[in-house]
């Protein structure tokens, strides 16, 4: 009985909130909003960490950047057990909680630079929900403390996306009129260290995210944002100008803002897996410097194994992540340039916005290699696959524009896998025991305890996404 209602008690305070949670916004002069920045940081830090913990999990074995060596472990087989889509729902949604309140608490006190940073890790995070799952709690979750809503209905995710959007041009707006933050409170924002600009700068390269993976909906009307805020208003949206504009929050060598990795040993990092086939070859394809930083060496050179292997055929364990990454700042990464510049390369290939494809593509390339500390090899661009072809046809610029932005998205939370299901690419080899039909998994299943204490409304969710299965794609991806 005792282990019921701690699970009842931990599922309603994720979707809405404790009823003690008012208490412990409430200060002792009678305010019930905690200030604001006082919020941002450990929420800020306990999301960035916990979606490491499954890009590790689960990213990095679906899209074949290393592959377990546990027979057991089915998920680079496409096999994903309900339980796995707790722990992000969870934590997502308990810090969720902490982004509406930092917004409410920012009202209170009408500021604009901190109702609009709220706005953006609001999006950002409710992003993660819904591309994760599909139609999910939105308009009535983290209501519990305050409307008694622990049951809260599940929203469409274009209804969703709708709402993204609109919290998105709210955050630009009050950016633009955003004040200087005191000294004293820079260091309680770690992301940009108070720096308003860049945080318009990374809300808008967040929107242009969000607007391509709905740029197959016409309902949206993505593609027309898109070209307002590239084209036509660019001057309204700034976006991502360098590598220095980056949301990466940087990891530091002691706590408190350590890598989710910082307290695991060298052989509970790199020992359980290696890395893949498919990884490795395309970085030595093109002598890639990043190997490096990523890969260990085996008998003096990178070598990955093969994904996807059959029950057992378990392959020898080759490269592995270096160590060295278990504290990479780098890891911190939210959303960087050479990802923006990505994503400007496809829509010049779609025909979305004016620029060059090619010198976007290239811009990209570049970021994403100096980012780690790296020069350009001279050749790189012109001597190996990783050059462009103005001769190809969409589809194959296309390939090579996502294959590059596969890793300039490494170990960001679940990325890469939301761009392969919205595009196809990269194009994964398809190992013999794949299982699931050989499918790609289109979505997490909803979590246990949703289904059960909640149940009416996750009824009406999975009849509305047409079921609640790996292989059912949410809304965007239709």
């Amino acid at each position: 009985m005792k282990r019921i209602i701690a699970i009842f008690l931990l599922t309603t305070a994720l979707v809405s909130c404790t009823k003690d949670f008012k208490e412990i916004n409430t200060s002792k002069n009678g305010v019930k909003n905690t200030t604001p920045e006082t919020l941002f940081a450990t929420a800020l830090h306990d999301v960035i960490t916990r979606n490491l913990n499954r890009a590790m999990r689960l990213t990095n074995e679906l899209m074949q950047v290393h592959v377990t060596n546990s027979d057991a472990d089915e998920i680079h087989r496409y096999v994903i057990r309900p339980l796995e889509s707790d722990y992000m729902w969870n934590n997502w949604y308990l810090q969720l909680t902490n982004f509406k309140d930092m917004y409410n608490g920012a009202a209170v006190i009408k500021s604009n630079n901190y109702m609009g940073i709220a706005l953006i890790m609001d999006v950002w995070v409710s992003s993660l929900i819904t591309d994760t799952y599909g139609d999910v709690p939105y308009s009535q979750a983290n209501q519990g403390k305050d409307q008694g809503i622990l049951q809260p209905k599940f929203d469409s995710q274009q209804s969703i996306y709708e709402s993204m959007f609109k919290k998105l041009e709210e955050a630009n707006t009050r950016l633009k009129s955003a004040t200087v933050i005191p000294d004293e409170e820079k260091g309680l924002e770690p992301l940009f260290n108070g720096d308003m600009v860049k945080w318009r700068k990374f809300g808008n390269s967040l929107y242009l995210r969000l607007l391509m993976r709905a740029s197959n909906k016409t309902e949206v009307n993505a593609v027309a944002k898109i070209t307002e805020i590239v084209d036509t208003k660019k001057a309204d949206y700034p976006i991502f100008a360098s590598n220095d504009d980056s949301a990466i929050l940087k990891f530091q060598s002691t706590p408190p803002l350590v890598s989710e990795f910082y307290n695991y040993r060298d052989l509970d990092f790199n020992s359980g897996s290696g890395l893949s086939e498919f990884f490795i070859n395309n970085l030595n394809n093109w002598e890639d410097p990043r190997l490096e930083k990523w890969a260990t060496k085996y008998e003096n050179s990178y070598q990955g194994i093969r994904s996807g292997y059959p029950v057992g055929q378990v392959p020898a364990v080759k490269s592995r992540y270096t160590t060295a990454l278990k504290n990479e700042p780098l890891l911190g990464n939210i959303m960087n340039y050479a990802e923006l510049q990505f994503i400007l390369a496809e829509a010049a290939v779609r025909g979305f916005v004016a620029g060059s494809a090619q010198t976007y593509y290239e811009n990209g390339v570049k970021a994403a290699i100096t980012m780690w500390g790296y020069t350009v090899p001279v050749d790189y661009l012109t001597a190996t696959t990783a050059k462009w072809d103005p001769s190809n046809n969409a589809y194959q610029m296309t390939e090579k524009i996502l294959l590059q932005k596969y890793y300039a998205l490494f170990f960001t939370d679940f990325q890469q896998w939301f761009e392969y299901r919205r595009t196809g690419f990269p194009i994964l080899p398809k190992g013999e025991g794949l299982q699931n039909g050989g499918l790609m998994p289109s979505r997490l299943k909803y979590p246990v305890n949703v289904q059960s204490l909640n149940g009416a409304n996750y009824k009406e969710a999975v009849a509305n996404m047409g079921g609640d299965d790996l292989n059912v794609k949410v809304w965007w991806n239709k």
